[in-house]
């Protein structure tokens, strides 16, 4: 059974100001998301689900589905805020969506099969999509998931701070621990830390990161289910709280539920945090075309 590959594309792009998504990136007009998609496909991937919002969905699939007709399978999937919430009444004024677990979560009922998960706007370069092919093929169980991790050196934006989902790695190359860590970025000294209520905390350069791409077996969606409920009975009263995947993986391992394998890429790895960030972004892609890593134009053949 070919893995499927699930995107998270329903964020709110608060911080980058439209709907990044859907920007042009390559010498084509091929958005990030396309690269990711082009990655799976020839690492052997049968479907895309791509989780996004309902009034994004015309415009979504108009731009998607002639590109991948006859290439891969698709699917969609609404994330809605009031979607599994049973009779519990929203925050007053709550708008963000409930984050990246909770997205996953309306999966439920869309897979059958070993499934890894990714941001829409990271790109996460072919190794990565190979490591995640071979692990979802060859070891993935309900009882042992996967992180594809990434040097925490190779992922920081030059305008701004980033959230990278930090891990804790044993001798066996499993995650023993992970932490979301929103405010990182060099210091003065040049040296990378987080910051939180208690001030600033280093990092070592090469901290193994999630970069929110991950691999699970289908019954981790329930598991999320479970874990949602959890966390509306604590946080669900707040306006901005968010259920996140590193959170609900970091569960996983503490209920001793499996194991969740970090398994390294050498990919590179970009991303367009900031709209600061859009121009090196197309520098990257056009010098990996350049190498010949990617056609000039995606979807030609």
């Amino acid at each position: 059974m070919q893995p499927t590959l699930v995107i998270l594309a329903a964020g709110m792009a608060s911080r980058y100001g439209s709907r990044k998504q859907t920007q042009s990136f390559g010498p084509s007009g091929e958005t990030i998301l396309e690269y990711s998609i082009y990655d799976a496909i020839r690492a052997g991937f049968g479907k895309a689900v791509f989780i996004i919002r309902e009034d994004f969905a015309e415009v979504f699939k108009e731009m998607m589905e002639p590109k991948l007709k006859g290439r891969i399978v698709t699917d969609y999937v609404y994330q809605d805020l009031h979607a599994f919430m049973g009779d519990r009444a929203l925050p007053e004024g709550r708008t963000k969506p409930w984050g990246t677990a909770h997205a996953l979560l309306c999966c439920k009922g869309h897979l059958n099969e070993p499934f890894a998960i990714i941001n829409a706007d990271d790109f996460y370069g072919r190794d990565a999509f190979v490591k995640a092919h071979a692990f979802l093929t060859t070891q993935c169980n309900e009882q042992t998931y996967c992180i594809i991790g990434y040097g925490l050196n190779n992922t920081l934006s030059e305008n701004g701070t980033v959230s990278r989902g930090v891990c804790t790695v044993n001798e066996k190359g499993q995650l023993t621990d992970i932490q979301e860590r929103t405010s990182i970025a060099r210091n003065g000294a040049g040296v990378i830390v987080y910051q939180d209520g208690e001030g600033e905390h280093p990092l070592p350069e090469n901290t193994a990161v999630s970069m929110n791409f991950f691999c699970y077996a289908p019954g981790f969606v329930d598991f999320c289910a479970e874990g949602f409920q959890e966390f509306l009975r604590q946080q669900g009263h707040e306006l901005k709280s968010e259920f996140y995947l590193p959170t609900a993986t970091r569960s996983f391992i503490e209920q001793q539920k499996g194991v969740v394998q970090v398994i390294p890429t050498e990919a590179r790895w970009f991303g367009v945090t900031y709209q600061e960030d859009a121009p090196e972004v197309e520098k990257n892609i056009r010098k990996l075309v350049e190498e010949k890593e990617y056609p000039s134009h995606l979807w030609a053949e």
